[in-house]
């Protein structure tokens, strides 16, 4: 039962904070209703609350650094430069050894549904390989399963979740027996949340005793991992680095030697990949220096004039952009929870389902409130230090976003295929063509077959010929 001194302790921290409403409808509520709705209550840090509230009307600026964003270096591509890829050979070499040393597990945040695929389902079960239509959780798996044979280690995969789809993600695990890895090597866990506002700074109700909240943004994966016993997981397995991505894209490469190496032996604690990006607009965040720190700028908050500028070759001032592939130190990790870890919080205006004043649920047909997230790209600049490594978009990157058009699972098979066709034709292979030029058939590589390109030279007896129109599986 709920205590009369633990209900006034609450309420005076309501008064003071001016969120009263939150306690509207105490008098209707059971018991359990009760204990859940203070439970709720007493993990918010008002104090941090009331600042948010001051702001939520003003809109993120960057006016007062514009002049001094500067962008951010990074190593090229492979080939780019001899001397380079001198280092390259040896951070292959190093990051090969920490492989096979078990000193690196996967990392993937998972917590969105597949609403914009029209996909009534946690994002990383969507299908989505073109021959045998593998969801993005199995192609994910068998890439750590495959990983884990070719390096004779068990590499641990942790997969953070939403309040969302936590519980059918875990349900599509053991239905699918853990996609070839031990249970034991799979940890699934839950993100945080952070409760929704009006534009009035008053926080909202979902129900008479539940507070409106949304998943706190990738950027609570670094809480996520210390409170959920990841990190602890971790230690106990001697893993030291964390390969993260984001569940929607297809074509990551979660155990690249070149980007490990490259992050250990330049004593980064937080690196990520970036490409050229296609144009001055493209939604991806922007790479630049601040103080002399790598920072991300998302795209939203990034000027277009200063998005614009041009070099005298005609090539973008601020041509990287930010794909969510990354290498953090585990120790890094543990480090920002141990001290104070705060992380800029984004707005974004929705349309926020809610009770009103008088109890009655209210579904708006505008945006009415305040969503707040976290991104993980604002971790950065608290490091000593960031590397970055630029790559291939062809190679890397096909985001699975939208049902249709840009970045959707139409345009992320065709990258599929055509890294595929890419990997069979540099080993040599003769793959059909139409007389345009396009590819005359479907092919699919399981990672179990090739995890790179360089892996297709040693199976060339295991591959059939090719026909226009073929379907074909290679594993």
């Amino acid at each position: 039962m709920v205590s009369q001194s633990s209900f006034e302790n609450v309420e005076k921290l309501l008064k003071k904070h001016n969120q009263s409403h939150i306690l509207s409808f105490w008098g209707e509520l059971g018991e359990s209703e009760r204990k859940n709705l203070l439970g709720q209550i007493q993990v918010l840090d008002f104090a941090k609350i009331a600042d948010l509230a001051a702001n939520l009307s003003t809109e993120s600026s960057l006016s007062d650094i514009d002049a001094e964003l500067v962008p951010a270096g990074s190593y090229g591509p492979i080939g780019a430069d001899a001397e380079q890829n001198l280092k390259y050979d040896k951070a292959i070499e190093l990051g090969k050894k920490l492989i096979s040393e078990g000193k690196v597990g996967a990392f993937v945040v998972a917590g969105g549904q597949g609403t914009r695929l029209g996909f009534d389902r946690p994002k990383g079960d969507f299908p989505i390989s073109p021959v045998k239509n593998k969801t993005l959780f199995r192609i994910f798996g068998e890439s750590i399963t495959a990983v884990s044979s070719k390096y004779g280690a068990a590499c641990p995969w942790y997969i953070m979740t939403s309040p969302m789809n936590h519980a059918d993600t875990r349900e599509i695990f053991r239905s699918n027996g853990y996609y070839g890895l031990r249970e034991r090597d799979v940890f699934i866990f839950e993100q945080g949340t952070l409760p929704n506002f009006s534009f009035e700074g008053k926080i909202l109700l979902a129900e008479k005793g539940r507070i409106a909240c949304s998943p706190d943004g990738h950027g609570g994966s670094l809480k996520a991992l210390y409170k959920s016993g990841a990190v602890d997981d971790m230690k106990k397995r001697g893993v030291e680095f964390i390969s993260y991505w984001q569940v929607d894209n297809p074509l990551v490469n979660i155990f690249d030697p070149l980007f490990i190496g490259l992050h250990a032996l330049d004593e980064a604690e937080i690196s990520s990949k970036a490409l050229v990006k296609t144009g001055p607009m493209e939604k991806v965040g922007n790479f630049c220096l601040v103080d002399d720190k790598v920072t991300v700028i998302e795209y939203s908050d990034f000027p277009d004039e200063v998005a614009e500028r041009r070099n005298p070759d005609g090539s973008l001032v601020f041509q990287l952009g930010s794909i969510a592939i990354h290498i953090i130190n585990a120790g890094f990790v543990e480090k920002l929870n141990t001290g104070v870890l705060s992380l800029p919080f984004h707005r974004a205006v929705k349309k926020i389902p809610h009770i009103d004043q008088s109890g009655r649920c209210v579904e708006p047909a505008e945006p009415n409130g305040i969503k707040l997230e976290t991104f993980i790209f604002d971790a950065l600049p608290m490091a000593s230090k960031s590397i970055i490594l630029e790559t291939e978009r062809s190679e890397e990157f096909a985001p699975v976003k939208n049902a249709t058009g840009v970045d959707s699972a139409e345009t992320a098979r065709e990258m599929m295929i055509a890294r595929a066709v890419s990997w069979l034709e540099s080993a040599g292979i003769t793959v059909p063509r139409k007389p345009d030029g396009s590819v005359d058939c479907v092919i699919e590589i399981a990672p179990s077959f090739a995890l790179e390109k360089d892996d297709i030279k040693a199976k060339l007896n295991q591959i059939p010929e090719i026909k226009p129109g073929d379907e074909v599986y290679l594993a």
